[in-house]
């Protein structure tokens, strides 16, 4: 992973301030925010850096024990930096809805790990990087993850997610994109 220009850590800062502005002013619609960081596989040499704000649902699902199955809306911002490569984009913004499904353990006094799925929907400020042509400038996102939330009433969020974006062949290229993220939370 290399390390961002002056330019992408000046946007990288403002969205973080973007962020937590927005959950900020509006902790009763948000009920967390998420700091992330990634890296895409392959050839490919692009990072990620970005963040979230989360909906969260009351309604659980499927209680068994102390797990339960609950739901959330994602909503995210990241700047992806990456080489300039045949595609003459080196950089792009992303800008994504996430409805994503968690099995977890309640919170109590101990760490509560968890897994989760989602898929959801990406638009793009360009239709490639590197050398990548994602064709158009919309995909699908679909991840899974694990992590765990711990801390005073399971405040803090540490989680892993394995990411794949596809314009799921609404363009004439397809070539699909996959990154590792490292997401760490604060819920309110």
């Amino acid at each position: 992973m290399k390390f961002p220009d002056m330019r992408a850590s000046k946007l990288i800062q403002n969205i973080f301030y973007i962020t937590l502005l927005f959950a900020g002013a509006n902790t009763a619609f948000a009920n967390s925010v998420a700091l992330e960081l990634g890296t895409i596989e392959g050839d490919e040499n692009a990072d990620r850096f970005g963040g979230a704000f989360r909906v969260e649902s009351d309604k659980k699902w499927f209680a068994a024990g102390d797990w339960y199955l609950g739901t959330y809306f994602e909503f995210g911002l990241t700047y992806w930096d990456g080489d300039k490569g045949t595609e003459g984009k080196d950089s792009l913004v992303d800008f994504s809805v996430t409805p994503i499904f968690r099995y977890q353990r309640k919170l109590g006094e101990s760490v509560a790990p968890f897994v989760e799925f989602g898929t959801g929907a990406h638009v793009h400020t360009e239709t490639g990087i590197g050398n990548k042509d994602i064709d158009i400038p919309f995909s699908f996102g679909t991840h899974v993850g694990a992590g765990a939330r711990f801390g005073a009433k399971g405040a803090y969020e540490v989680a892993y997610r394995f990411q794949h974006l596809s314009n799921a062949g609404l363009g004439d290229e397809n070539p699909g994109l996959n990154f590792h993220v490292i997401q760490l939370g604060y819920h309110f």
